[in-house]
């Protein structure tokens, strides 16, 4: 059995993270932190072919999610609260509905339940263009990718995943040439017959399409307990553009 790597912290009730397509378990480290401070005992994970866990051939949400349940049998989790962003979220449904008995709260960043169409497509040809083998550093990489990925942000993302694979060699955390061909497994949905009965959040950006108003229905169809609320300010990486609102609607919840 492999292991998914994590990095812990805090004490008290255990809570999951999981982050989105291309992303790593540093992207919650602020808000795990935070989590932590107020009592719970949170693991930031790194799903498959991401950050420091171990690459497979094997990429769909039927394996991130028994990833997920070996990781919480190998920690002695009998339950936690699930949160997760993007792909990350996919998987944290996909878990609650296969192990209820072991998902206390459901927490969804910015994604709902439905097949979304690959729309990554740009990001990945921008990344499989780059000669990995001839980089010297991160700024070069980050000047490379300038023209065909516009946004700052999203290059800071992605660049966050470049480290020092031996000296003088830089290399991706993520499996690229795995997750360049599993683009559709990425945007698959939740088969239509399953749910979870337990309490759920939704959280959307109010500048992000990616959970609109006709997925309300679908979302109450397998979550009947599910409340959705918008965070302002915010696109598709709503806890990094409004941590704070994030973190009071979040934290209420897992309170109450």
């Amino acid at each position: 059995m492999q292991l998914l790597h994590s990095q812990i912290l805090g004490q008290g009730k255990p809570m999951i993270i999981l982050h989105g397509f291309l992303g790593m378990s540093d992207n919650w480290k602020t808000l795990g932190a935070k989590y932590a401070e107020i009592g719970y005992n949170v693991h930031l994970i790194d799903q498959r072919n991401h950050g420091k866990s171990f690459q497979s051939e094997n990429f769909n949400y039927d394996f991130l999610t028994e990833d997920l349940k070996n990781y919480f049998d190998y920690h002695n989790i009998d339950k936690a609260i699930v949160l997760g962003h993007s792909m990350g979220g996919k998987t944290a449904m996909q878990f609650a509905c296969t192990y209820p008995e072991k998902t206390d709260k459901l927490l969804i960043a910015d994604i709902g339940p439905k097949f979304y169409p690959p729309h990554h497509q740009g990001i990945i040809n921008a990344l499989n263009s780059l000669n990995i083998d001839k980089l010297t550093s991160r700024g070069e990489a980050d000047e490379k990718l300038t023209k065909a990925i516009k946004d700052y942000g999203t290059r800071q993302f992605l660049l966050k995943n470049l480290y020092w694979k031996e000296k003088g060699k830089l290399d991706f955390r993520f499996n690229l040439s795995v997750l360049s061909n599993k683009m559709e497994e990425v945007g698959e949905n939740i088969s239509a017959t399953e749910s979870y009965a337990g309490p759920t959040l939704f959280l959307r950006g109010d500048k992000s399409e990616y959970i609109v108003q006709e997925d309300y229905a679908t979302i109450k169809r397998h979550f009947p307990l599910a409340e959705i609320k918008t965070i302002d300010n915010a696109g598709h990486w709503l806890h990094a553009e409004n941590p704070k609102q994030f973190f009071k609607f979040s934290s209420l919840f897992m309170n109450s």
